[in-house]
């Protein structure tokens, strides 16, 4: 529908960003693109209220709007183009969905008049984005605008939280529509039933060897306190799920580890063996159970009890003896007002936390590089709000098992098992809190997948220490072939770039190192330097792991495969 009547005096385009100025958007992440000048003209208008990122590659932006909403607990805006720009976005749209982040994705689209003729870059956003977001439509008129936007935010934030796809065809933004009177968008969110609280607190004080693993998305601060007093009162054990280990202070004597990739064995025996499981806020899904081995399916043998804000989720995999639909910070904050209960676990709870002291103790490694010794310095150097970012690769597991992350949102990394998140999301922490450190980490592989936003960084002039971790293979999948294919290497070889030199050309500081005892002086470089840096970390091929080697590795494979 066109109109026409003057008295209708904005754009679908400006209607769009006054939206997203009534809903509290102060960032917008993009790469520029045909398909959405008239929003990027509105844009020019509200500049003084939102910041449009101006980012070197989609999967970049996609990835720092993910960063944004898992910092700030809002939606993390982005807006690309079609066909291409929107393909290259669906990575962070994939992350955000199984990190279960609020995000935003605006994809400019084709004129409404060509539409099902293979226009110029034309995809259907419903089939492409379908599996992958909460809700994913197109705004066809103008004078729906805020209807649609309003609901994409209650979307976005409410229950689980998640990303949505809105299309905006290019006609639609020049098309005048009537000024809205729409407000701000509210979270939605299921509440703990007192007697939910009060059977939870039943099943504690029956039991003798409990253990909670906390993670999943839509905490904030104050939920993260208030379950952090949760746990002190009733001196329970907390592991973490995959990523999420800053939900809890990791210097706290109840933190006793992660519960993902790389698991301490005495953990995973604990978590077998005890009695009641408390989850908060995880899915337990494949990680975070060891592939399903930890926790049996569908009937765990321990008294199970899960807390999710999805109830889509509960029940899905494991049957429970009590099952919540809650978002976090209410159930936080039902948990930390329940009355103490006797309990009878405190060794069990030092011992798990005694465990975990022994597995950061640095370990000896190939090579004349050391990383959980580079690791252990950083959790030393480094000021307590650091924030640290990752991609996917083996190098993180050194990060997660050696680092202490000090509190809520000082770890950025993606449950997805994403490569190439470490960078973008480092400079999305930096944009949203410049007086925090920021320590990024990458792989050699994971770098080059959106390593191109050390431009972004460069041009907001933001400081950052990136650390490259360069093996020279696809480090990941060249143990699991070495486990599976003993000995035949096949496509996880790389001939890297000196990613030193290629910082510097960038216009930032970056050097390399090769020995452990280089990396204290290097490190102490970067942090003084005038801008952002890169510090490449040239490692032993053969230190795969904390716990082993490639060869190993191979060794144990050919083995088997021989019996």
């Amino acid at each position: 529908m066109k109109i026409t009547d003057s008295s209708f005096s904005r754009t679908g385009a400006q209607l769009l960003v006054d939206a997203l100025k009534v809903h509290g958007v102060d960032t917008a992440f993009g790469v520029p693109g045909e398909s959405y000048l008239a929003v990027l003209d509105a844009l020019h208008d509200a500049r003084e209220q939102i910041k449009f990122v101006i980012c070197r590659q989609e999967g970049g932006a996609a990835n720092m709007a993910d960063a944004y909403g898992k910092l700030t607990g809002r939606p993390g805006i982005c807006f690309v183009t079609r066909g291409p720009g929107a393909a290259n976005a669906a990575v962070g749209i994939h992350t955000a969905f199984q990190d279960s982040t609020p995000v935003i994705l605006f994809i400019g689209q084709i004129d409404s008049e060509v539409v099902e003729r293979e226009a110029f870059q034309e995809m259907d956003y419903r089939r492409m984005y379908g599996q992958m977001a909460k809700w994913v439509a197109q705004i066809d008129r103008a004078d729906r605008v805020a209807e649609y936007v309003s609901h994409a935010f209650h979307i976005a934030t409410s229950g689980r939280p998640g990303p949505v796809v809105l299309a905006l065809p290019e006609d639609m933004q020049k098309e005048l529509g009537p000024i809205s009177n729409a407000g701000r968008y509210q979270r939605i969110a299921a509440h703990p039933g007192a007697a939910d609280m009060q059977k939870l607190r039943g099943m504690l004080e029956k039991a003798e060897r409990p253990f909670v693993i906390v993670g999943g998305g839509g905490w904030n601060q104050q939920a993260c306190d208030d379950f952090q007093a949760f746990v002190s009162t009733f001196n329970l054990p907390v592991g973490c799920s995959f990523r999420a280990q800053d939900l809890i202070d990791n210097r706290d004597p109840h933190y006793v580890g992660d519960v993902a990739v790389g698991l301490n064995p005495k953990l995973a025996e604990r978590i077998k063996n005890c009695d009641l499981l408390l989850t908060i806020g995880a899915r337990l899904g494949e990680w975070t159970t060891g592939g399903y081995t930890l926790v049996e399916v569908p009937r765990p043998k321990q008294k199970f009890i899960h807390i999710y804000p999805g109830a889509e989720e509960l029940g899905r995999v494991y049957q429970g003896d009590l099952l919540i639909n809650s978002g976090m910070p209410e159930f936080a904050a039902a948990a930390r007002a329940l009355a103490p209960a006797r309990h009878v676990w405190d060794e069990w709870t030092e011992g798990a936390r005694a465990d975990l002291e022994v597995w950061q103790k640095p370990v000896s490694t190939p090579g004349q590089l050391n990383m959980s010794e580079v690791v252990h310095f950083l959790r030393q150097r480094l000021p307590p709000k650091t924030i640290v970012t990752n991609g996917a690769g083996n190098y993180s597991i050194w990060v997660h098992r050696f680092y202490q992350y000090t509190g809520f949102r000082t770890q950025l990394g993606p449950t997805s098992g994403a490569m190439g998140y470490g960078v973008p999301s480092a400079v999305a922490a930096k944009l949203v809190h410049p007086e925090c450190a920021v320590v990024s980490f990458s792989g050699d592989g994971c770098f080059l997948m959106c390593g191109q936003e050390l431009a972004t960084a460069m041009q907001y002039n933001l400081k950052i220490v990136f650390i490259v971790v360069n093996n020279g293979m696809y480090g990941t999948i060249r143990m699991h072939q070495e486990r599976d294919f003993p000995g035949r290497i096949s496509g996880t070889q790389l001939v890297n770039p000196d990613f030193a030199a290629l910082a510097r050309a960038y216009g930032l500081h970056g050097e390399i190192v090769t020995a452990t005892a280089d990396f204290e002086p290097a490190f102490e470089r970067a942090w003084n330097a005038k801008t952002s840096a890169l510090i490449e970390l040239r490692i032993d091929p053969e230190s795969i792991t904390p716990r082993t080697t490639l060869s190993a590795i191979r060794a144990e494979a050919l083995k088997a495969k021989s019996k």
